[in-house]
């Protein structure tokens, strides 16, 4: 009995300690100095009919090695069954890319974060969340033993040492960052210093080239490793759920964009790339339920460089509009000029409303900011009716063994990148769907 009480003393006293100090310590209300901005993507893909198409987020940007993922989730965690596969292996409709979390104080503060993900599931994150599911934690496995001891002793037949364990099993898809410290920037310049660096070339480090204070996360492994620091929260995702903005495309080149939802759509941007060069044309806003119809040749194509950098004005000052500081939104547009600005093909951008973003992705802070900015980008990539066509011939045409066509194919996917097995797919239902029109025409003669 002696040993059990030495052992569930200091099992249990940490846990309890912790808990009071949280009680007492823990921040209520608003803070009077906290302001938290977000920013991030939504990616999806479509066919020229407007019905989103499901994908495999491959050749995603490179993320830097020390970002956590369901391949490397520490604290002893375990992924839910549809994630053990990875990210190759996960179909969906929607890729959620580099949300961020900037925060801003006069002085230093601790914050607990938690984002939900309902229609969605989290594949990356840092730093290091105190909570990531769904997910299970394997207690250790001497705790059955201690558990044994404790029914013995007259506890509860329910009870498990586990439960008092700091890390418990996640059965949402959320991330919970807990006690996250900020600290200002001004106050510790040190700190720049502390960051995580690898010699990927990733984008990820566009994020930090803001005025945002820093945050530091403490160690919740059991090695005694050194805090983490980083200048925002990052999170990355993929989900199954339909995006206000239907585009649609007819044979003559002619897009339609509709407003499926409920408020407004701000800042919309139609962009045509062909081997570098292209146009763009803006829309400041898109009612609910209105339909606007837009040309996508017409004007004489711009240079790369020219069109990339009007572009990106454009797109960092409907940012600003919507909230963003002017360094956030110009760091967000240099993370993503390279795929927005430089991959071939038709693609829309828009921001979406803020009542949208909070019911896709609910955020809860404590305490509450006494600002919170949260601005979302859409991106449509569209499938025009003639890639359409063009490959489903060829498709139809590998299929029966042509070597010529096999190539065609397999260049048109190497060129469509990360959308090209969409597209594949598309073209063959097409091709299939044209064969068994073929085989019933037969028939009724």
């Amino acid at each position: 009995m002696k040993v059990f009480a030495r052992v569930f003393k200091r099992l249990l006293m940490p846990a309890t300690g912790l808990a009071a100090a949280a009680l007492l310590c823990a921040p209520a209300g608003k803070s009077r100095t906290l302001v938290v901005h977000e920013w991030g993507t939504f990616t999806s893909v479509q066919g020229a009919d407007g019905v989103l198409l499901d994908w495999r987020p491959l050749q995603t940007s490179v993320l830097p090695k020390f970002v956590y993922d369901w391949t490397k989730p520490g604290l002893n965690r375990q992924a839910s069954a549809y994630l053990l596969f990875g990210k190759g292996g996960v179909v969906a409709r929607q890729r959620m890319e580099t949300p961020v979390l900037y925060f801003y104080s006069e002085e230093k503060q601790t914050v607990d974060v938690s984002v939900k993900f309902p229609q969605g599931l989290i594949t990356e994150w840092y730093p290091q969340a105190r909570e990531i599911g769904p997910s299970t934690v394997r207690p250790p496995s001497f705790l059955a033993s201690l558990d044994s001891l404790a029914h013995k002793c007259g506890a509860k037949p329910n009870f498990s040492f586990a439960s008092v364990l700091p890390n418990q099993n996640v059965p949402d898809s959320r991330v919970h960052w807990k006690d996250v410290t900020v600290l200002p920037e001004r106050q510790n310049p040190g700190l720049q210093g502390t960051l995580a660096r690898d010699a990927s070339g990733s984008h990820y480090f566009s994020a930090r080239a803001t005025d945002s204070d820093y945050v530091e996360l403490p160690s919740l492994g059991t090695s005694n490793q050194p805090a983490e620091h980083e200048k925002f929260l990052f999170y990355r995702g993929v989900g199954n759920f339909t995006t206000p903005l239907k585009v649609t495309m007819n044979a003559d080149g002619r897009l339609t964009l509709a407003n499926t939802g409920t408020e407004p759509l701000a800042s919309l941007i139609e962009l045509t790339l062909d081997h570098g060069a292209g146009n763009f044309i803006c829309v400041d806003q898109l009612r609910p339920g209105e339909n606007q119809a837009l040309p996508t040749t017409g004007s004489q194509p711009m240079a790369a460089e020219g069109l990339s950098r009007q572009i990106g004005d454009a797109m960092a000052q409907a940012l600003v509009k919507a909230g963003l500081y002017p360094r956030e939104a110009r760091a967000m547009v240099e993370t993503w000029k390279d795929s927005w600005f430089a991959e071939d093909g038709l693609r829309v951008l828009y921001v979406l409303p803020r009542a949208w973003t909070d019911r896709t992705l609910p955020l809860a802070l404590e305490p509450a900011p006494r600002e919170l900015v949260r601005v979302m980008v859409g991106r449509s990539e569209i499938l025009p009716p003639a890639l359409e066509e063009h490959l489903a011939g060829a498709v139809a045409k590998a299929a029966q063994g042509d070597a010529a066509a096999k190539e065609e194919v397999a260049a048109e996917v190497k060129r469509l990148g990360r959308f090209g097995p969409a597209a594949i797919d598309l073209a063959a239902r097409i091709s299939d769907q044209r064969v068994a029109q073929t085989g019933l025409a037969r028939e009724t003669r």
